[in-house]
């Protein structure tokens, strides 16, 4: 069984984790600290003046500064630390500020062996999807995998690889380094993702042919920080990737996540499709905030794990309204640094396969967005017992059929709104004009331009017709109490993780938001 770390820190205001392997079905808690007198500040707009603002509060020194999010790290001294935030949280230039906290990586005693069966290629039908498609992908699409690095010379993944980035050294060699906190997370994820399948004894991935960036901020030690991730996300942004896979996470309440909330916003603003383990703790992520998993964006796909018999792992988070797909990520084998290979479990392993999923329908049409994608992915899933968004199973083979196929669908093909929330619909690979119908018009109604308005709690569906008279019918669109879903942004506790100091910020700035909880 894994070891789980405790956080001892008196800043700790939420548990972390990364979702590194788990093993015999056992659900685990990644804890993290916060990183005592270190703290991100989002700055609105003119970085001079932020910078030279901050310099000023002698206790407050810049560490590192990342313009693409508009961020600044910087390290306070202790003894100063609640005048010098006062300070800090109360300049017009200061958006918000935010803990910087460590994420682990895990180990779990695991067995090595060579490959024997590789389970998962098979439930999902990606052989039959090959063949259909007539091509395994394309490298032409790149993946970036944001993790503890991927061994980038082992013989299953060297040819699919291009060049990346450390941010956890902050250098240019982002190779997997194990230790005991770390088997080969990141490499055992790219091996899922698009492991070439050339070797024998070796593993094939869900797009063999396919690029892979690896990003590293974990490193050999299970930790990194969340500036780092928050880096790493903009530098996949920056060098035009196509999908992020992110197999790691934070239990945390969204403002205190803002930073990692607004990073994949910049991603989806970019038209990058993120991917995300939806985590390992056996909860219902509708009423646990988790994040990046709970961003909430139309370019992000949270994924749940099934296992061989379709069922959910107890450890495997879900949710109705916020995990949007099941994947295979129990004994999951896949590469190791070394040119080992090894089974490994978790969320974690779940999110690669949609990752590579992704790619190879992205290099059959690379015109995919996010949106659309994911509701072919829950459209044409297999049917099983996990609840999520679609309660299915993704299928490479039924998603490359209705997408080669040229057959419409609907997007979003699920959702969940409060009373009185809109939701826009489209007809994915129709042809306009489009009219639109809802089963239920006591629940919403919809306009001619496809926008739903929802006007009392229940369930309808929403069926799209276009102009040649293919119809597509959507899963259930889901409408609840507003207050039962948590909110977009802002609010929840401390953000600074010690109450006692943002209740004196709070004398100071009584505004601010988590003053009024």
């Amino acid at each position: 069984m894994m070891k789980q770390r405790i956080a001892v820190s008196k800043f700790l205001v939420a548990k972390l984790f990364t979702l590194a392997a788990i093993v015999f079905s056992v659900s685990q808690g990644f804890a993290a600290d916060v990183i005592p007198g270190e703290y991100l500040v989002k700055y609105k707009d003119n970085a001079v003046i932020a910078g030279a603002s901050l310099r000023s509060i002698g206790s407050v020194r810049i560490a590192d500064h990342n313009p693409k999010g508009q961020i600044f790290k910087v390290k306070i001294a202790q003894q100063n630390e609640a005048q010098a935030l006062a300070r800090v949280m109360t300049d017009p230039n200061v958006e918000y500020v935010v803990s910087n906290v460590k994420l682990y990586a895990v180990r779990a005693p695991l067995e090595i062996q060579t490959l024997k069966d590789q389970y998962a290629i098979k439930k999902v039908r990606a052989e039959e999807a090959w063949t259909r498609a007539g091509n395994r992908g394309s490298r032409s699409v790149t993946v970036a995998v944001i993790d503890t690095g991927i061994d980038y010379n082992h013989e299953s993944l060297k040819p699919n690889m291009v060049a990346g980035f450390d941010f956890k050294e902050n250098d240019a060699d982002p190779m997997d380094k194990t230790g005991s906190a770390n088997p080969g997370h990141g490499t055992h994820c790219a091996g899922i993702v698009g492991a070439t399948g050339l070797v024998d004894g070796g593993v094939i991935g869900l797009s063999p042919e396919v690029s892979m960036m690896p990003l590293r901020f974990l490193g050999e030690d299970g930790s990194g920080d969340l500036n780092a991730g928050i880096k790493a996300i903009d530098y996949a942004i920056e060098k035009k990737v196509d999908i992020i896979s992110a197999s790691w996470g934070a239990t945390i309440g969204r403002a205190q996540a803002q930073p990692l909330v607004d990073a994949v916003k910049r991603a989806d603003d970019a038209g990058l499709i993120f991917i995300v383990a939806a985590a390992n703790d056996g909860r219902n992520n509708d009423s646990t905030e988790v994040y990046p998993a709970n961003s909430g964006f139309p370019n992000t796909i949270s994924v749940a794990a099934s296992g061989p018999n379709d069922e959910k792992p107890s450890w495997s988070n879900y949710g109705k309204r916020t995990v949007h797909v099941a994947a295979p990520g129990l004994n999951i084998m896949s590469s190791l640094p070394g040119n080992k290979y090894q089974n490994l479990s978790g969320t974690s392993m779940a999110t690669p396969l949609v990752s590579g999923l992704v790619a190879f329908l992205k290099a059959q049409d690379k015109s995919l967005t996010g949106a659309q994608v994911r509701a072919l992915l829950q459209l044409t899933g297999a049917k099983v017992q996990i609840e999520t968004a679609c309660n299915c199973r993704v299928d490479a083979l039924s998603s490359v059929e209705m997408l080669l196929g040229n057959k419409m669908w609907i997007t979003p093909a699920a959702g969940t709104l409060g009373v009185g929330e809109t939701l826009k619909f489209e007809g994915t690979k129709g042809k306009a004009p489009f009219t639109f119908a809802v089963s239920n018009s006591s629940v919403g109604s919809i306009a001619a331009d496809g926008t739903f308005t929802a006007s009392a709690k229940g369930t309808t569906q929403v069926t799209v017709t276009d102009a040649d008279g293919q119809t597509s019918t959507s899963l259930d669109i889901v409408v609840a109490d507003k207050s039962a879903t948590p909110p977009p942004g802002g609010g929840g506790a401390c953000p600074i993780g010690d109450q006692q100091m943002c209740d004196i910020l709070c004398q100071i700035q009584p505004t601010l938001p988590f003053c009024n909880q």
